[in-house]
């Protein structure tokens, strides 16, 4: 049988696990991405500011070289099997990307616009939240879409320590030589990617856009 046609035809006849696969994918991925993000910009707003930030970024750069599957590994003595060790190994995936961009954004926000905020009287929390982070928001999205594909294509490999998902069915497709079972489950981890990779791209833009007006 043609693989697309089979994995039709498994889709078909497995609604409800898939449901229940592509669902729990999901929500590993979203609660793994809102950690890392509740997490990192706090942080990244901090290490932007202190001279131990940029050691603190160093490490977490060098810690994006440690392979997925590694992680995984290692969360599997630690916490043993389940959703609870699969979410804190993609929040450590996730954590790079978002801080780092965090850390750039800040950084990159011109001292100009901070001087004149400072000057008409604002409060080191308002220019926070009113000059620093609305420049900063661009670069902080594109992290966080950046940590949101790694997230969702990593968090296949969460089938390997009992974590759900649509891994199992790309892991079941492999041990049953089901060619539509493994294509279904690896076609819906790509349209889950694309689809957080074309929301977080639009919301970019969406940001940019004030600064774009203001140049013009």
């Amino acid at each position: 049988m043609n693989p697309v046609a089979a994995a039709w035809s498994y889709a078909l006849a497995n609604q409800h696990a898939l449901a229940a696969g592509a669902g729990r994918h999901l929500g590993l991925s979203a609660a793994a991405l809102g950690v890392a993000a509740l997490l990192c910009i706090p942080l990244g707003v901090w290490t932007a500011r202190h001279r131990a930030g940029a050691t603190i970024i160093g490490v977490v750069t060098a810690l994006r070289s440690v392979p997925s599957l590694a992680v995984l590994a290692l969360m599997l003595p630690l916490l043993g099997l389940g959703f609870a060790p699969a979410l804190v190994a993609l929040v450590l995936l996730a954590i790079p990307p978002i801080l780092i961009n965090t850390d750039i954004g800040y950084r990159s926000v011109d001292r100009a616009a901070i001087e004149a905020a400072v000057g008409m009287g604002m409060r080191p929390a308002q220019v926070l939240r009113r000059v620093e982070t609305p420049l900063a928001a661009p670069v902080i999205v594109t992290g966080l879409r950046t940590a949101a594909v790694e997230v969702i294509a990593s968090a296949t490999l969460a089938a390997f320590i009992g974590g759900g998902g649509l891994g199992d069915l790309i892991v079941g497709g492999l041990e049953n030589d089901n060619g539509g079972e493994l294509l279904l489950g690896a076609a819906c981890v790509a349209l889950l990617a694309l689809a957080a990779e074309a929301l977080f791209s639009g919301l970019g833009r969406l940001l940019s856009a004030p600064s774009l007006r203001e140049q013009t």
